[in-house]
């Protein structure tokens, strides 16, 4: 179909007429909030629904992102407030064997004590929204696939080049609706980010990967950075004359809670759903990707697990690399079992097949039907490129290697002019990329390294050999007669002939150009040069079949969403990392027949899992508070104690991590951190019967940092209500 006769999606989108599916239904972007302003106001909202439209003002400008989580200011000297989880990898940055803050909490009585972050955390704050649909569009639809890509890619570049003028800015291009609208988003971007205060892994992480996307849940997911700037305000890297950066708006903080039913709402950056993918993609999905993978990750635990001992320094090095693929194993059993469980096959067969005759009542649609068809089998063609390239792309995963070819593609990159650079290496991304290479030295052990390595291409040489790629095989020495037991004595040679364990090494060959790579004997450059020209016809085909995408995805985004408008529901973009608000109410569930969830979990409940032994070792320091009942002034009658979780029906996704769990009043009464095992699968389809978040209350967070760990001057630095 011809994108110019393709009606305008913000048209299609604009109707007061339209309502969300179900209230607690939907990831919306600020813009669609006039939509849902009555919807809003009857489930409880107390604010006026337009001040959460406006970025700079309150509360949305207190909200943050870190890049991968959310987060919010709670004090006007830059305080942040995020998950526990989310901070986890600056203290395990900041920890060794010896000093261990993961085991014992941090906790900086001044801010001098307070420590640097991860080399490359930032807080990101939007300031502005500006749609360029028309200007990344125009012209593009008559393309060839490729000529398409590389038309808006370089819209893309050039848009945040032009945004990013103003200093202290980092800006991005996002894309809504598959391609069919892009917004430029305009980001502060806090360089100085340090931590303040993480509870000990016995609180922060409670119940470790045995609770993770369980209820009843009873995690103390809560840690706190600083944001920091020049002495004049502008931002700045990391320098001890720097000054706590000053928001405009900051949350208060509630000591008095919610109550089972009450009014919430989340503010946050979610990260991906797929609630339009197509019925092709969702088996793909399910059948092949998330099965291999989730088997992969198992034996990429179990490799790590007992590579690095418990206790040692290889194991502090690799704990959030750890929890990380945890994480992700089990949410991907849970998307697997979820799909199983609600047919979602067949529910998006269904769906796919109420579209087609809603396309077909009308002549006029017919185009719709052509692009669906022709989507459909580009996204087949993806499917078995992906099969094809699954054991190449994790083969080529170790450490060193991927260092190797980052440093190698920069050399080439800076062949080009900066503003024709490909993203990831343009000079705007080189703080980014000299950081990622200090903190490689804090989560690398060579010895686990190997043991991914050969994990991965135990993998790999077990594929048909059609499907292993020649210049891998030569430079590796892979034949036909390759076994897995030959596997460590060849990655042996890498790590004994290679400098790129060396911090400063690394650091040096930002500078080199290709000729000295080319010319190097270091056997991870070699293998790098090596892969170098077969990795870029893999992008290359990747980029044609994005430029193909880029044509079709917004014919059909169109079509599903005027469905969905003259159904009667207000459609809502997948999540992609941008600022969403959803809506909804504390209430517990009943996942399962004959099984009921508590919309609270209470300190008793602590006591009542408590082994002594991770991951159910809670200090015993809070065994003692829990078994006086000293509740102080945080306790909730209504259950005879303090909260320590809660549940809602909130719609949220990975990325949410951290988000600020908001009142009818806009006061912070909790962090979302987690969801139930049976909502994971809501990514792809949303469930209400079953779908629950699951967040830390307030009431415990201020509990722990007053009786446990000692944290009164951070309490008396937010603004507390009662």
């Amino acid at each position: 179909m011809n994108n110019a006769k393709l009606l305008s999606l913000s048209l299609l989108l604009s109707s007061s007429l339209v309502v969300p599916a179900a209230a607690e239904e939907g990831m919306f972007t600020p813009q669609q909030l006039p939509d849902i302003a009555e919807q809003l106001e009857e489930a409880g909202l107390e604010l006026d629904p337009d001040t959460l439209t406006d970025l700079t003002g309150f509360p949305m400008g207190a909200v943050v992102s870190l890049g991968g989580c959310s987060a919010s200011f709670v004090s006007p000297e830059g305080l942040v407030v995020t998950n526990h989880h989310c901070a986890r990898g600056s203290v395990q940055y900041n920890s060794t064997a010896e000093n261990n803050y993961l085991a014992n909490g941090f906790l900086a009585q001044t801010q001098d004590a307070e420590l640097p972050a991860a080399p490359g955390s930032r807080v990101y704050v939007t300031t502005e929204l500006t749609d360029v649909t028309e200007r990344m569009r125009a012209g593009t639809e008559d393309m060839e696939p490729l000529a398409r890509y590389e038309a808006i890619d370089q819209r893309r570049k050039d848009i945040t080049a032009e945004c990013e003028a103003d200093p202290g800015y980092r800006c991005l291009v996002a894309s809504f609706y598959g391609g069919a609208e892009y917004t430029l988003i305009k980001r502060l971007e806090v360089r100085d980010v340090r931590l303040v205060y993480a509870p000990a892994d016995s609180i922060g992480k409670y119940g470790g990967d045995v609770d993770n996307w369980m209820w009843p849940r009873h995690t103390g997911d809560f840690s706190f950075y600083r944001a920091y700037v020049a002495p004049d305000g502008s931002a700045a890297d990391f320098d001890e004359a720097n000054v706590p950066y000053s928001p405009e708006h900051h949350l208060k903080v509630s000591a008095a809670g919610v109550e089972d039913g009450d009014f919430v709402m989340v503010a946050g950056y979610p990260g991906s759903t797929s609630r339009y993918a197509l019925l092709a993609e969702v088996e793909n999905t399910f059948d092949w990707q998330y099965p291999t993978f989730q088997g992969l990750l198992t034996s990429w635990i179990a490799t790590i697990e007992n590579t690095a001992p418990e206790g040692s320094d290889a194991r502090v090095k690799y704990e959030s690399r750890l929890a990380s693929l945890n994480n992700f194993e089990k949410n991907l059993r849970g998307q697997i079992e979820g799909a199983r469980r609600v047919g979602l096959v067949d529910r998006r067969r269904a769906r796919e097949a109420a579209l087609a005759e809603w396309i077909g009542a009308d002549p006029a649609r017919a185009g719709y039907g052509d692009a669906i068809a022709a989507l459909t089998d580009l996204s087949v063609e993806s499917a078995t490129a992906a099969r094809t390239n699954f054991w190449f792309g994790n083969a080529t995963r170790p450490q060193l290697l991927s260092a190797a070819q980052r440093l190698y593609r920069l050399s080439k990159e800076r062949e080009l002019p900066n503003a024709e650079r490909e993203s990831g290496y343009q000079e705007r991304d080189m703080t980014f990329f000299r950081q990622g290479l200090q903190a490689l030295d804090r989560r690398f052990d060579p010895e686990v390294d190997k043991a991914e390595w050969v994990l991965f291409l135990s993998g790999y040489i077990a594929q048909p050999e059609a499907e292993r790629v020649e210049a891998f095989d030569e430079a590796l020495g892979i034949t036909a007669e390759t076994t897995a037991a030959d596997l460590p004595g060849l990655v042996e040679r890498f790590y004994a002939g290679t400098q790129l364990d060396d911090a400063d090494t690394r650091l040096a060959l930002m500078e080199a150009d290709a000729a000295q790579f080319e010319a190097s004997d270091d056997p991870f450059i070699e293998l790098a040069v090596a892969l170098y020209d077969y990795e870029r016809s893999l992008e290359t085909e990747g980029e044609m079949r994005a430029g193909e995408s880029l044509a079709l995805r917004p014919a059909y985004m169109e079509a599903i969403t005027q469905w969905q408008k003259e159904e009667g529901s207000l459609p809502y973009p997948d999540a992609n990392s941008t600022l969403r608000i959803t809506f909804g109410n504390v209430m517990g569930g009943s996942p399962f027949d004959g099984m009921a969830y508590l919309p609270f979990t209470t300190l008793e409940g602590i006591t009542q899992k408590d082994t002594g032994e991770a991951p159910f070792d809670s200090p015993q320091a809070q065994l003692d508070l829990i078994d006086a009942q000293d509740y102080g002034s945080y306790e909730l009658e209504s259950i005879g104690s303090v909260p320590v979780n809660f549940l809602s029906d909130l719609d949220v996704t990975g990325g949410n991590s951290g988000s600020a769990t908001l009142n009818a009043r806009g006061e912070l009464v909790g962090l979302l951190f987690d969801g139930t095992f049976e909502s994971v699968n809501s990514d792809w389809d949303f469930d209400p019967r079953t779908t629950r978040s699951i967040h830390v209350d307030t009431r415990y967070m201020l509990w722990v940092m007053e009786k446990v760990d000692g944290a009164e001057g951070l309490i008396e630095e937010m603004d507390i209500v009662r």
